[in-house]
């Protein structure tokens, strides 16, 4: 069975095609990704941007007729931390039934937390008995999923995002030294209120922010999933790729080999929320994930499907 998985996030459109059969993991056929800014100035006006919705619709649009035209039986499709929180999010629910046929179902950051848990998990084999700490850092808002051994995860949704930190308090470009400081400020105020004394042992980073700190720390021509999956980012490496996005304006930013268009503008403070977090969990690396939302929302249907006997399920 063919599967369309779309993650409408507050700063990108992604879909995962994948292959599901029983008793082996989804297999990929095609990946996308395109950064339409849907949240742009939705922590400001409380509203949707009405060209930023259009550009996002249209890719909706174009994404789901080439799932179609690739064999794709069924699609699921979610969204994030913009429409949860944008007044007119019902409206553009509904624009993208009525001119998709797609359902957008608006997630709340709990049930956004565990789908990068269980693509964390499963997409990089890792031992879930170990204690993990799972970083999602979003347009709008930032994921935290914690596990250990003989206890259910805990997770958490910080009204913390790269377009949603840039846009608040990041006035300058570069950013001045004070604009660095009240981001940072602002980041450790928030993990300080979680109250987490959590000390992992693996720290995985997923989405768009770290995959493209990875990009640009390890110097990649253009950037590359396969390379960058899997890799580990030691905290030097973080705190001195932060130090250089903070240093250069967004001309230069937009021109570092890695660098992805589209988030050459918001990176800082995807890097800031980063690097406070590895800070406060006290860790020496992190380990990049290429998956999340999208495959979490894949591995769900295979469970769905298959979790009869090896089977679909009735």
């Amino acid at each position: 069975m063919i599967v369309a998985a779309l993650d409408v996030g507050t700063n990108s459109v992604l879909m995962l095609l994948a292959r599901l059969a029983a008793g082996s993991a989804p297999v990929a056929l095609d990946d996308l990704c395109e950064i339409t800014r849907l949240g742009r100035g939705v922590d400001r006006t409380g509203r949707l941007d009405p060209e930023s919705a259009r550009r996002t619709l249209a890719t909706i649009s174009r994404f789901a007729a080439q799932a179609r035209a690739r064999g794709a039986e069924r699609t699921v499709a979610v969204a994030t931390s913009a429409m949860r929180e944008a007044a007119d999010g019902p409206e553009f629910v509904a624009a993208v039934a009525r001119q998709t046929g797609v359902q957008l179902e608006v997630i709340s950051g709990r049930t956004e937390a565990s789908l990068n848990y269980v693509s964390a998990v499963k997409g990089l084999g890792l031992d879930p008995a170990a204690r993990l700490l799972i970083l999602d850092v979003g347009g709008g808002s930032t994921e935290l999923i914690t596990a250990a051994p003989g206890s259910e995860p805990r997770l958490a949704s910080l009204a913390l995002g790269s377009v949603r930190l840039t846009e608040r308090l990041v006035r300058s470009d570069p950013p001045t030294l004070a604009d660095q400081r009240t981001v940072r400020a602002a980041v450790k105020a928030e993990l300080s209120q979680l109250g987490w004394t959590f000390k992992p042992e693996i720290v995985v980073g997923v989405a768009g922010t770290v995959t493209t700190l990875c990009a640009v720390s390890r110097k990649l021509a253009a950037y590359d999933a396969g390379r960058v999956h899997g890799q580990r980012l030691s905290r030097a490496e973080i705190e001195a790729t932060t130090r250089l996005l903070a240093r250069l304006p967004h001309d230069a930013r937009l021109k570092l080999p890695g660098m992805v268009e589209g988030r050459a503008d918001v990176i800082f403070a995807g890097a800031a929320i980063v690097d406070c977090v590895m800070e406060a969990c006290g860790a020496a690396e992190l380990v990049v994930s290429d998956h999340g939302v999208r495959w979490g929302l894949v591995w769900r249907e295979a469970e769905k499907l298959f979790r009869v006997g090896g089977a679909a399920a009735d």
